[in-house]
């Protein structure tokens, strides 16, 4: 018996941890909309998520970086299990489960002021803290390596036939770095960029962390015994009755 339900147990986990992954970017987006919004002193079009950190509240956003991060690294297990070729390759899988790790290094290590965030701080520093350098290290597995994880599953969507998901992710990983490099001049305080700069970071995540929720929703469709359900369905259809003239 133990033998036999151990497929559904395995089963059962890998659902349960592209579950994970589907809910991983909801759940940090909601947080750090309802955040933005009613942090005094705060500006979402010009201050980074990362600031939302800083100050007496800045727990909230630390523990959005831990629970993210961790669902992240569930979503990357799950994919693996998945057996979805859009991501079978391992590369692609590991660069998802890097991003989770970047994002809890960035809850543990919070970033600098920037853009005036929090109220009575320099628009930058004259020089970065450890700590914000750390942070931004931590960084650079979400904003490089989410889209490199794309354009890896756009490639072996390509290889299967799969144009439509090999096109979107091309264009995600396309998207998220060219956000990703307008907030970036903005938050170095360009001035034609610096008060937009929130906005392109949002753009980017949003279009990343959007990625992997419809991969994993994807995979959760592809899962072997979401197949054979499938095929259970088809083959328990009744056979179509001759028509009497």
């Amino acid at each position: 018996m133990e033998a036999a339900n151990a497929p559904g147990a395995s089963a059962r986990w890998t659902r349960r941890l592209l579950s994970c992954g589907l809910a991983a970017g909801p759940v940090f987006v909601t947080v750090f909309l309802l955040e933005g919004a009613i942090r005094e002193g705060y500006r979402p079009s010009r201050h980074p998520v990362s600031s939302l950190a800083l100050g007496p509240r800045g727990w909230i956003q630390a523990a959005n970086f831990s629970v993210t991060g961790t669902l992240f690294l569930a979503g990357a297990a799950g994919l693996r299990q998945a057996g979805d070729r859009a991501c079978s390759a391992r590369a692609g899988q590991a660069l998802i489960g890097a991003a989770g790790a970047g994002l809890i290094g960035a809850a543990v290590f919070t970033t600098d002021p920037v853009s005036g965030y929090p109220p009575g701080t320099p628009d930058a520093l004259a020089r970065p803290s450890r700590t914000g350098m750390a942070h931004t290290l931590a960084a650079v597995p979400v904003f490089a390596g989410l889209p490199a994880a794309a354009l890896t599953c756009s490639w072996q969507s390509f290889r299967a036939g799969q144009h439509r998901f090999g096109l979107y992710s091309a264009a995600t990983a396309t998207t998220m770095l060219a956000t990703a490099a307008l907030a970036g001049a903005g938050f170095n305080q360009s001035p034609r960029l610096v008060n937009r700069a929130g906005l392109f970071q949002r753009a980017s995540i949003v279009t990343g962390f959007g990625w992997l929720t419809v991969l994993s929703a994807r995979a959760l469709t592809r899962t072997p015994a979401a197949r054979a359900r499938r095929r259970g369905r088809v083959r328990r259809l009744p056979a179509a009755q001759p028509e009497n003239d």
